[in-house]
Parts: structure tokens; C-alpha cells; sequence
């Protein structure tokens, strides 16, 4: 019997522009949280653009957050936080922030710290993608934790993945999270469900999970039941069998 489930957001549950999580996913959320089915957001957001994504069923819900960097229960209750040393962290910032058009976004456990070039990319992350955010003069001015630090290229991630991944792919876990997003972490979503499951006590074959791009393959790895949506890229296609239009759509037949 599946325990847990967790969904990738934008691409899988949030697909072709949409901004808002489907009343029906909403329904089979609740019944399956009623039978005893814990349900898990996975994505690269922050916990903030999450739960009030999900607000309708937030409060009972986990979140594993900045791709599997954090992990919050029901009631915020920190479970799992990985943490970038302090020197490596600020280095990488500066290497991101010297291409040109290139932005660097770093998460702390629920805050983007944005030190933005253009207006623009501010009102993006504060409007659009809907997180807490401060504005910082200097990468050197954070006052937290390091968890998560993200390249955000207009062009595309996959242009500017050869400019930085060579360098930090032997210390980072290096994904492409979105056209324009370039994720660096010392976690991956595999590392925080691994951490849900030790927390609610459930092995990895009870597992379900969705996603729709390469950081998501850790996590689909991990899981006893992994299910890839048919319209991701033709070489993840052939990695997973299991495959839907929608996650709604599988969570219908449970």
C-alpha cells in the first residue's frame, strides 16, 4: 500500500503556463490524507511559495523544499536542513553573478536572498514565483545558512550549465530546474525524501512520486513507484516506464 506520495511542481503538477494547483488534485489530496497518505510537494521553491501554493490543503502537508535542502512537516516543524560551507557558498555566488544577464539566487530555510541586477528579476521572484525575499548589496552579506544558490539565465539554464557545472559538479549536486533556473545544492530531492520517510517511518517501495525534469531523477530513483510525465524530454522518456499525462490522473485510481 502507498504511504506517501510526493509531486514535482512546475512541469508536473503546474504544466503549460498554469499558476494555480487543479481543485482536482486538491480532491484526491484530501481523500488520500484521510486513508492515512502522507502528501509532499517536492520542488526547488521555498516553503513560503509552497504552502501558499497548496493552501487549501497546506496544513496537513509535507513540503520538501530547494530541492530536497530542507523539509517541513505539518505546523512548519523543521525535519531535514542541509547547510553549504559558509566560503565554498560565497565563492560560487561570485562566479554566477560574473557572467553577464546572469542573477544568483540564494535560499536560505525560507528566505531568497537576491542581489539583482535588473528591477525585473526582483518582481519576478516576488510576484510571479511568489517567494520571501531580501535584497542583499554582496553574496557576503547573507545572514544565514546557505542551503540552496540558483543561477537564473533568460536564455536558458542549459546555456549556462557549461559555464559553471564543470567547476562545482564535483561538490555540488548541479541540476537544471527549469528553462532558466541552474540549481546548486549539497542535497537532492532523493536526500529529503529519504529524510520523510526515516521521519514517518516508511520504506522506500511505499513511495510514489512524480516529476517531469533531470532534478527530478534522484527522488523518481528513490521511490519504490515512480511515475514521469509524457511530456518530458525523450531521454528521460526511456529512463521510466511508468509515465502520465497528469499526477491527478494516477492519484484517481489509488
Amino acid at each position: 500500500m502507498i504511504k506517501l506520495i510526493a509531486s514535482d511542481i512546475d512541469g508536473t503538477l503546474l504544466q503549460k503556463g498554469e499558476t494555480a494547483i487543479s481543485e482536482r488534485f486538491f480532491r484526491q489530496a484530501r481523500r488520500l490524507m484521510e486513508q492515512g497518505v502522507a502528501i509532499c510537494a517536492a520542488s526547488g521553491r521555498q516553503y513560503s511559495s509552497l504552502k501558499s501554493l497548496f493552501a487549501p490543503v497546506a496544513e496537513g502537508m509535507y513540503f520538501l523544499c530547494e530541492n530536497g535542502a530542507v523539509v517541513y512537516g505539518p505546523g512548519m516543524e523543521l525535519l531535514s536542513k542541509t547547510v553549504i560551507c559558509r566560503d565554498t557558498a560565497l565563492e560560487l555566488c561570485r562566479d554566477i553573478l560574473e557572467i553577464p544577464d546572469c542573477e544568483v539566487l540564494i535560499s536560505g530555510t525560507n528566505m531568497s536572498y537576491l542581489c539583482p541586477k535588473t528591477e525585473d528579476y526582483v518582481d519576478h521572484i516576488r510576484y510571479f514565483v511568489g517567494n520571501n525575499t531580501t535584497l542583499l548589496q554582496e553574496p557576503e552579506e547573507m545572514p544565514e545558512d546557505f542551503v540552496k544558490i540558483s543561477a537564473y539565465y533568460r536564455p536558458g539554464a542549459k546555456v549556462v550549465e557549461p559555464l559553471l557545472a564543470p567547476k562545482w559538479k564535483d561538490i555540488f549536486q548541479v541540476a537544471v530546474a527549469g528553462e532558466c533556473w541552474l540549481d546548486f545544492t549539497l542535497a537532492d530531492k532523493a536526500t529529503g525524501i529519504r529524510a520523510l520517510c526515516r521521519h514517518l517511518g516508511i520504506e522506500a517501495d511505499r513511495v510514489m512520486a512524480f516529476g517531469d525534469n533531470y532534478n527530478d531523477i534522484p527522488m523518481l530513483d528513490a521511490v519504490g513507484h515512480p511515475y514521469l510525465m509524457d511530456s518530458a524530454a525523450p531521454e528521460l522518456r526511456q529512463r521510466y516506464s511508468a509515465q502520465c499525462r497528469r499526477p491527478e490522473d494516477v492519484l484517481e485510481t489509488l
